[in-house]
């Protein structure tokens, strides 16, 4: 099996880092100054305490029970959903797929939140994805699972713009990963688990190893982890597409047709051969005077018997009500999450010179292969069949080398001799068998550096380079080579002229094509990407560059060069080198590939040079005894950074703590912050995406005509139509402002027997403005549905002319007969903004050395309280349009008026822990609370959408320590097995995880 090697890495970070990761270690949980690292440059500084961080240690991060990073950034209740998730992407390529997962703070978006490793920038997973409520706007992320969570030593993450500090993409916050280093010794560790009721199993080992020298330490940490692939058919709520089972307990969802997810694309192909004459076979009526045939079981309605108990009728199969247990189902032997093999090796040195410098260094590889299974391609575009199909039932009399056709259905009438091409639209490739996908990441990151004194100043310096692949390979189906095949005249030729499995309509073919023809239409399919991080920096900073009369100030100045790269180099089939001519018409398409929408390939580069200062100024100290003024501190920072590609931007950031008495502290900060455009938006030539979306002027024809009761049974979506996305090089960097005031109290009074506490309670608010955006495949769609109600129509909606069947679909409505949407124009802008505030609140207590052992209780919680965005001109006007009747109240838009309570926003998440330890024995149980939340694209017959429930599980853990320092752990995540609560698709992927129970064993041993 394909490792690639290699792996992501451990900066060794600054002198300040460093120096305050050790310290971290040791202070009392109820300093909030000791234990911050993240946020601040300078060594120290009291200002620290302005800033709202929350600090995970190696204890609290392995009570979690997480395995992979992803698993353990959910725990953080300040994280929002997780947009790149394989149980959230799209079965496509145009996807970020295998071994990833997203970094989204405060659910601003991928690209809000900056992560470090050990103080340093990472490298950005190379992949991008479509995955923004602001449209399918490419976005790219850092990859949560290339953090190697058993090798943390802590995890800290700033709850606060970040911009002036660190740069580019902290407007959330920051994650900062501290990995372990300085090891003397060797430890090693092994640990299974797995999901009860599931396939899926969990084995990991770990191997720790250092040694110090008279002046410095060498230390390795080399990780291995395997799971198992996650089955569809493993649990209720993921093992059909039909969902409709699930909700028959709610009456206002009960046979709600959007439930049933099944797909039309089916191996019963939608076939036509074309407006003409209707053709007859014996006298018996095989198509309709739009040329449309379709092949079906006897079950459901014969024309012609054809044999197998399969018939042949006139006209299209009709998936919403004949031929709906037709439907393919998409979930049939497919995984929900995939088999992934991952390694991660960390190498650390440093050496002190006789001179006082120091160098360092660290070298760090990740590597993962994942394979998933999904349902079989589908053709997404129509192609025709020539006329010299073997298996054409309206094939020529005789074939080009004299012989008898013997396909050829008996008494044609309006059939030439020579036969007529059919035209084929919606199909699915069963017999070609699963999508079996096949992704290789791999990061790894060289970092050298020197660090010192110099009159007094702590100075670091050092290269990083980094660097990120992945290669996504999955079988398609290639269209020249596909009508080709489906040209031949003899039994090697593609036949899809047989359907599927009269037994199970749903899913497999009973009749596939000869392997010699599945063989020669199927191509492994590539997609490779690629992004470098290089990076030179300088930093410098003192304590007490000058004294005050509160004390000394505080001083760092740094300089920092990089030059950032992405390359998204798509297969030779997507990007236009090989393109796809119909043999029959002469129509040509810009993608070879059946299912995938023709993607050119990007490139783009910039270089970035930064400058940063900042103070850690103390106005008031103890010693000057100011009443109701104990200790007043107040931190300063501003940086310049210079884009090659768009220009320069300067950010400032004041914070402040005072403290009224001892224990009891009030601190603030304002600061601006921005992101810039990503690479590939502002360098994408035109490409084409996945128009999803309903018709809703369909849907109206629909309702006039009494086909269905309301909108909520509509099932008229753009299948096959296309988004076509253009690129902007004149976007402007994403603008914001961040403030946030909060309380920090360490009560005094409480008797020490009781144990210290510290309560935290802070109060944000984050204004962006000029987000990047299109406006989208639904807003156009429902621009059109309005224009056409009103006589006129969207430009930007290109539709086919309309059919004979059209024209009788919108019969006796009062509307215009319009085509199917074909594809719809879009381009990146600078959008409206938004404004997203909250509450985080806090607790800890602990009680140390008690004849009954050492208790310590955290409480950490986030709750909403805003989310809105301007929508803008046109969808005020959508609003105005449905509130008058003019466009029907089931019309779903963009309700950007409040977006708490929201697919992926719940209004509150809290996590708690409790951790007792005594003698060699330690246990611990933990909660965590994720709010519900609405799906305003799923409505029930009132139109009322779908609430997904609230939902708290439970974790705990017992571990014991033998002699000679063994230990063993037993642990559980999800202890009740509350599983995800019911959503669309049966559960929501991007708040929740795909299983209940979760059991798992670990052993460490050192040496």
């Amino acid at each position: 099996m394909k490792i690639q090697s290699k792996m992501l890495l451990l900066t060794t970070a600054s002198a300040v880092l460093m120096a305050g990761a050790s310290h971290a270690q040791e202070a009392e949980p109820t300093k909030v100054e000791d234990i911050v690292v993240v946020g601040t440059n300078i060594r120290g500084a009291r200002t620290t305490a302005a800033l709202p961080v929350v600090v995970a240690d190696r204890e609290q991060i392995e009570a979690t029970g997480a395995t992979t990073g992803d698993e353990l950034l959910r725990t953080i209740p300040q994280m929002g959903d997780v947009l790149f998730d394989s149980a959230n992407n799209p079965q496509t390529s145009n996807s970020a797929r295998g071994d990833v997962n997203s970094v989204n703070l405060r659910s601003l978006g991928v690209g809000n939140t900056l992560v470090l490793l050990n103080g340093r920038r990472l490298v950005q997973h190379p992949t991008s994805q479509g995955t923004s409520d602001t449209g399918t706007v490419p976005v790219l992320s850092y990859n949560s699972n290339a953090l190697p969570v058993s090798g943390l030593e802590r995890m800290e993450v700033l709850l606060d713009g970040a911009a002036a500090i660190y740069g580019a993409d902290a407007v959330a916050g920051v994650v900062n990963t501290v990995l372990r280093n300085n090891i003397d010794g060797v430890t090693v560790s092994a640990r299974y688990g797995g999901a009860e009721g599931t396939q899926m199993r969990d084995l990991e080992a770990n191997i720790f190893a250092g040694k110090n020298y008279d002046r410095g330490n060498i230390s390795l940490f080399a990780n291995y982890a395997s799971r198992t692939a996650l089955w569809a058919s493993d649990q209720d709520f993921t093992n059909t597409d039909d969902l409709r089972g699930l909700f028959a307990d709610y009456p206002d969802f009960a046979g709600v047709q959007a439930l049933d997810g099944r797909s039309s694309h089916t191996p019963w192909a939608r076939l036509s051969v074309g407006s003409r004459a209707v053709i007859r076979s014996d006298g018996v009526a095989l198509t309709n005077s739009a040329g449309a045939f379709r092949y079906q079981p006897t079950s459901f309605g014969c024309g012609l018997n054809v044999g197998g108990d399969v018939c042949i009728s006139s006209g299209n199969h009709n998936f919403n009500t004949t031929n709906r247990e037709m439907r393919y189902d998409t979930r049939h032997e497919t995984t929900v999450r995939p088999s992934v093999e991952r390694y991660n090796v960390f190498a650390t040195g440093r050496y002190e010179f006789e001179n006082g410098f120091e160098a360092f260094g660290e070298v760090g590889f990740y590597g993962a292969h994942s394979r998933a299974v999904q349902p079989p391609v589908v053709n997404l575009n129509q192609i025709w069949i020539p006329a010299s199909n073997y298996f054409n039932p309206f094939g020529p009399t005789r074939f080009a080398d004299g012989t008898l056709n013997p396909n050829r259905l008996p008494g044609l009438t309006n059939v030439p001799a020579a036969g007529l091409p059919v035209l084929m639209t919606n199909y699915r490739f069963v017999d070609t068998g699963m999508q079996v996908v096949k992704v290789d990441n791999y990061q790894a990151r060289l970092l050298g550096g020197l660090r010192g004194e110099w009159r007094g100043f702590d100075w670091e310096t050092a290269l990083v380079y980094s660097e990120a692949e992945a290669e996504d390979i999955s079988p398609n189906i290639n269209m020249t080579a596909l009508q080709r095949q489906l040209a031949l005249s003899t039994p090697d030729a593609y036949n899809p002229f047989n359907g599927g499995c009269v037994a199970t309509t749903s899913f497999g073919d009973c009749t596939p094509s000869s392997q010699a023809a599945i063989d020669a239409i199927v191509f492994d399919m590539r997609r490779v990407s690629r992004t470098t991080l290089a990076m030179a920096d300088f930093k410098l900073s003192r304590g007490d560059i000058y004294n005050l009369p509160a004390g000394p100030v505080g001083m760092a100045f740094g300089l920092e060069a990089r030059r950032e790269t992405q390359a998204d180099d798509r297969d030779e089939n997507l990007d236009g080198t090989f393109t796809f001519v119909d043999m029959v018409t002469g129509a040509t398409n810009l993608s070879n590939v059946s299912a995938v929408s023709p993607n050119p390939d990007t490139k783009g580069s910039r270089e970035v040079f930064s400058t940063y200062v900042e103070f850690a100024v103390p106005v008031v100290s103890p010693e000057m005894n100011i009443p109701l003024v104990y200790q007043l501190d107040v931190q300063l920072a501003g940086r310049y950074e210079h884009y090659s590609d768009f220009g320069s931007v300067a950010k400032p950031k004041i914070a402040a703590a005072w403290d009224v008495i001892p224990g009891v502290r009030v601190r603030g900060s304002y600061s601006e912050g921005f992101r810039a455009p990503n690479l590939e938006q502002t360098n994408a030539t035109q490409y084409a995406r996945l128009a999803s979306g309903v018709d809703y002027v369909r849907c109206e024809a629909d309702l006039r005509a009494g086909r269905i009761a309301n909108f909520a049974a509509c099932s008229q979506n753009t299948s096959g139509a296309s988004l076509l996305v253009a690129g902007n090089p004149d976007l402007e960097p994403e603008e914001s402002t961040n403030s946030s005031y909060g309380l920090v109290l360490q009560p005094s009074f409480i008797p020490e027997q009781f144990g210290q506490f510290t309560f935290t309670i802070d109060k944000w608010k984050i204004e962006q403005e000029k987000i990047v955006g299109l406006l989208g495949a639904q807003t156009a769609l429902a621009l059109d549905y309005l224009n056409r109600v009103n006589g006129g129509s969207n430009e930007l909606v290109n539709r086919r002319a309309a059919t004979p069947e059209d024209i009788l679909l919108f019969e006796g409505t009062g509307l215009t007969p319009v085509g199917e949407v074909v594809s719809i124009n879009d381009r990146f802008i600078n959008l409206q903004p938004q404004t997203v505030s909250g509450l985080d609140l806090g607790m800890n207590w602990s009680l140390r050395r008690t004849k009954y052992g050492t208790f310590i209780v955290n409480v950490n919680a986030s709750k909403l309280d805003e989310f809105t965005r301007d929508p803008g001109e046109i969808v005020n006007a959508l609003f105005a349009a449905r509130e008058a009747g003019t466009i029907n109240a089931g019309t779903t838009l963009p309700d950007s008026a409040q977006l708490i309570g929201q697919n992926g926003r719940p209004e509150w998440r809290v996590n708690a822990s409790l951790t007792w330890r005594k003698g060699p024995w330690r246990a611990g149980v933990s909660s965590q609370f994720v709010d519900g939340f609405v799906q305003p694209d799923l409505l029930g017959t009132s139109t009322n959408p779908w609430e997904v429930d609230s939902r708290q599980t439970v974790n705990a853990y017992v571990d014991y320590e033998f002699p000679a320092e063994t230990r063993v752990r037993l642990g559980v995540r999800d202890l009740t097995d509350q599983g995800p609560p019911l959503a669309d698709g049966g559960y929501r992927g991007a708040v929740h995880s795909p299983w209940g129970r979760y059991w798992y064993v670990s052993a460490t041993k050192s040496f």
